[in-house]
């Protein structure tokens, strides 16, 4: 963690890196976060996945003061998910610290959200046309904005919110910091800037080589309830020697983690709940093949790298392409190959597309086993075991018993008893794993998320819906 002391980071934030598995800063964040600790406006040029959330979210969270009080930071993303995922990691960032952020999208209900501004977040993470129903309301007010983040920016241009954009940077004040993050520069993009940004620094990140070039890849489409018992199969058909598992969430990872064990597979789970004595402990365990399954979330997973991997199982869809190449490359290290399964619910599968769009690499579709092919797969494991046996020798002490048992019985039922102890029959004990919203691809082409209008409702064509007697629900005013 030296690396980030060097930065200029508290030790309260630098605690919560620690916990949360960061090990350096990533090139954005070397660059933007001295540059925004100097409060200096910033530009920056990145793709998802190069840590731009902790370039801006460290520095928004050093220059607020802790305790309540009214807002003072506004992140602007241009979906729902997004708005969650930023608000999920500030919240960890801020773990040991009294700044709560509060993410703010359409679709959810606006009086909940006012419930939980009551409860005073000092920063709002918030879908443009949400936040702009809420500042009509009044039930949110930017006159005491320090800092504001523009992520993704040309997504949100894409998604019509440039104006509602201009509106929300026009009512903040002029003393603000401001952040703009995008993955691409068009014009009306560098128009915003030109206009909002006093005299903002330029930083511009390389994509990272997005390849995977000797990992076999599958992708199975399946429903959320039947990933756990079609994992069960794969485990006992493929048999890996070291797997990585991974989920979405904390949630997901411990009830994966519980239910393998309760399955009797060896397994553990971690991720940024987990003390980091806790963290140490099971990934040595794993890297000594002490354990032979790892469940994990995208961050806990962050800097692993355990030689000897030869399957990743990725039972949620990754965020982003960028988390599908980090995931699948924790296996096929050092020259060697490894196998990567998806899992893809059919809402994903547009999700599925970007991701082989991104990596230039066909994920190759297979069919869900079944049940028998997974006592087959036991079958096989335990002929191997018996041939491999044979090979290492030394069973000099069992041939008398053996001589007795053949003299008794015919040698094709004394096989076929040891293959049947040997064999492990698929448990079909329920297991109860909660089932998690699906992704929504964040690919904008022609089928495309229709755009949140200024009220967080749509239309098939963007456009508002106006439903007579639905206003309370909707967020209109009648």
């Amino acid at each position: 963690m030296e690396k980030f002391k060097e930065l200029g980071i508290s030790d309260i934030i630098i605690r919560s890196l620690s916990d949360m598995g960061f090990e350096e800063p990533t090139p954005i964040q070397e660059q933007a976060i001295p540059t925004l600790l100097a409060g200096k406006d910033l530009v920056g040029q990145a793709q998802t996945g190069t840590g731009k959330t902790a370039a801006f979210g460290i520095p928004l969270l050093e220059n607020l003061e802790p305790g309540k009080g009214p807002i003072r930071g506004i992140v602007l993303t241009p979906t729902r998910e997004l708005a969650i995922q930023v608000a999920e990691e500030l919240n960890k960032i801020a773990q040991f610290s009294n700044v709560h952020t509060l993410p703010i999208y359409g679709g959810q209900d606006i009086q909940r959200q006012i419930k939980a501004l009551q409860r005073k977040p000092q920063i709002i993470v918030a879908t443009p046309g949400r936040l702009m129903d809420h500042m009509e309301r009044r039930t949110i007010r930017l006159t005491d904005i320090s800092m504001v983040v523009l992520d993704e920016a040309d997504e949100m241009l894409n998604m019509g919110f440039i104006e509602d954009i201009e509106k929300i940077l026009s009512a903040t004040p002029e003393s603000r910091q401001t952040l703009l993050f995008s993955a691409t520069m068009p014009k009306q993009i560098q128009s915003l800037a030109q206009r909002f940004l006093k005299e903002p620094v330029m930083i511009s990140i390389k994509a990272k080589e997005v390849t995977v070039p000797l990992i076999e890849q599958y992708y199975m489409e399946l429903q959320d309830r039947q990933k756990f018992d079609v994992l069960c199969r794969l485990l006992d058909i493929q048999s890996p020697e070291l797997a990585i598992i991974f989920g979405r969430t904390k949630r997901r990872v411990d009830e994966l983690a519980e239910g393998l064990k309760k399955r009797g597979y060896s397994a553990e789970g971690i991720h940024g709940d987990l003390t980091q004595a806790k963290r140490d402990s099971v990934i040595r365990q794993f890297r000594e093949s002490t354990i032979e399954i790892l469940v994990a979330t995208d961050v806990a997973a962050r800097g692993l790298d355990i030689s000897g991997v030869t399957h990743v199982y990725n039972f949620d869809i990754p965020q982003d392409p960028e988390s599908y190449v980090h995931r699948v490359g924790r296996t096929g290290r050092a020259g060697q190959t490894g196998s990567a399964m998806t899992f893809v619910i059919p809402r994903e599968i547009e999700h599925l597309r970007t991701i082989e769009r991104t990596t230039k690499r066909k994920i190759v579709r297979m069919p869900v086993p079944s049940v028998i092919e997974a006592i087959e797969g036991q079958q096989r494991l335990a002929v191997e075991k018996i041939l491999n046996q044979i090979e290492e020798g030394n069973l000099e002490q069992y041939r008398g018993r053996a001589e007795d048992l053949l003299a008794e019985n015919d040698s094709v039922s004394l096989l076929s008893a040891a293959l049947k102890l040997l064999t492990k029959e698929p448990d079909t004990t329920p297991i109860k794993i909660t089932e998690e919203a699906p992704l929504r691809s964040r690919s904008y082409g022609s089928r495309r998320k229709p755009p949140e209008n200024k009220r967080g409702t749509t239309t098939g064509t963007g456009k508002p819906r106006y439903k007579p007697g639905n206003y309370k629900q909707s967020g209109y005013k009648k």
